[in-house]
């Protein structure tokens, strides 16, 4: 197969930039250059070419652990570069020894998430010569077809959601003889969604001696059992273990569910929130809030399971050139949109699970710029929201609603023996005409 043409390499350049970009921190601690890796002349190329220099936290440590063909089991944020940590080694290893085979397999729990890697690969496929297929469900027949041929035809990277790769070694015969490495990114989500036993089974199809790669957000009891089953002596890497990025001004309000939708428009009427996601843990509500942003003139559109591909891909799309200024969505586009400039997250409603906040938020401030993010806290979502603050070490600012406003709920969460309600600042105080509204990085 030949490689993708050139001109993706300059369409995805600001997915590049989040994946490569270094992210600022105050330290004197001298930043490691990707040349100092020893990758390839061509690979250095794309890299000079698209004006990456400095590596971040995750790549340094990690980059040469791959290059020694490790195994490796890493944890760190989203947001921090960890894709390219693992992309750069597997595109050195193509360029340095150029053959149409089945090289690498990474699997990904969305088929949001394994685009954005094949948009990476695209880019730097114009210089390695590394050809890639991205294999997901819920397209047509002749996507299907294609996915299959590419597979047998020796495509060097293959990016998968488990449930679709499944459909496809159950239907034909594929080589993966030559196949030197597996990753498995987002490994905590794809447990998650009850892909156990779908990744046991494709990994019973691969050779037993290969590189194994486990990139993980979080790191419960369920990611290192499946690490002792999967990987061989691996090498541990830890960076800002659920931790949200510095760069990322997290703001709350207390308030009554039918307080929302007027909340969401105060805040959307501030002009320097150019771009923004706004999470909600249903698809009705998703559907119901577009409906109400689109009616008072905003330029939204809701992201859910019942659209088919092409129309999410014509939404990311559309988002990603800024012609949709609003995303609304379900939390699948948590962990599968890498946007530089996203300037505003607002969780419509608290996230069940810790984590899925720091994933949530994480879409904003990335490559080292800063955001902010506001979560919507109802009476009945308290408990959540403080074991989100234990869980990052961290007491969210609590802000007075708007003038105009009533007063919503104390925050009195029940953490354990203490039940005793605390007053929030959560008072319809008067502002003076001056008052700013929350602002980015404010």
């Amino acid at each position: 197969m030949k490689p993708r043409p050139g001109p993706s390499v300059f369409e995805n350049r600001s997915t590049l930039m989040d994946a490569l970009t270094f992210q600022k921190k105050k330290t004197n601690r001298r930043k490691l250059k990707f040349t100092e890796f020893g990758f390839s002349s061509t690979l250095e190329e794309g890299l000079d070419s698209m004006g990456f220099e400095n590596a971040t936290p995750i790549q340094e440590q990690a980059i040469p652990v791959i290059l020694q063909r490790k195994d490796l089991i890493a944890c760190a944020q989203t947001g921090t570069g960890k894709t390219a940590s693992y992309l750069l080694p597997i595109l050195n290893r193509i360029a340095n020894n150029p053959k149409e085979r089945v090289n690498s397999l990474i699997l990904v729990p969305t088929r949001e998430l394994a685009l954005q890697i094949d948009q990476q690969i695209m880019g730097f496929g114009y210089f390695t010569g590394a050809t890639s297929i991205c294999v997901y469900g819920g397209g047509d027949g002749i996507g299907y077809e294609q996915q299959k041929r590419a597979i047998r035809e020796g495509v060097n990277i293959i990016v998968a959601t488990p449930g679709r790769l499944i459909a496809h070694m159950s239907s034909g015969n594929f080589d993966f003889s030559d196949l030197e490495t597996l990753v498995l990114d987002e490994a905590d989500r794809m447990l998650d969604m009850g892909f156990h036993d779908d990744l046991m089974r494709i990994i019973s199809y691969l050779p037993k001696q290969r590189q194994s790669l486990l990139f993980s957000a979080t790191m419960p009891t369920k990611i290192r059992t499946l690490a002792k089953k999967i990987l061989v002596n691996p090498a541990e890497i830890n960076v800002a273990i659920s931790k949200p990025s510095e760069g990322i001004d997290q703001q709350a309000y207390l308030v009554f569910d039918e307080q929302k939708i007027d909340l969401i428009k105060h805040i959307l009427s501030d002009p320097s929130f150019e771009s923004t996601i706004i999470f909600a843990s249903k698809k009705e509500i998703v559907k119901r809030l577009t409906k109400e942003l689109v009616k008072m003139g905003v330029a939204a559109e809701g992201f859910h399971s019942d659209l088919e591909q092409a129309q999410r891909e014509d939404i990311m799309n559309r988002f990603k050139a800024r012609r949709v200024g609003v995303l609304v969505g379900t939390d699948v586009i948590s962990r599968g949109i890498d946007i530089v400039g996203i300037s505003l997250v607002v969780n419509y409603d608290v996230p069940p699970d810790p984590e899925d906040y720091v994933h949530r938020i994480g879409r904003t401030a990335r490559a080292a710029t800063t955001g902010t993010a506001i979560t919507f806290i109802n009476d009945k979502d308290q408990n959540k929201f403080a074991r989100i603050e234990r869980l990052i070490e961290n007491e969210v600012r609590k802000l007075p609603l708007p003038e105009g406003f009533r007063e919503g709920p104390l925050y009195a969460p029940k953490t354990g023996s203490n039940k005793r309600k605390r007053p929030s600042n959560n008072r319809n105080k008067k502002r003076s005409p001056n008052a700013a509204k929350p602002k980015a990085g404010s």
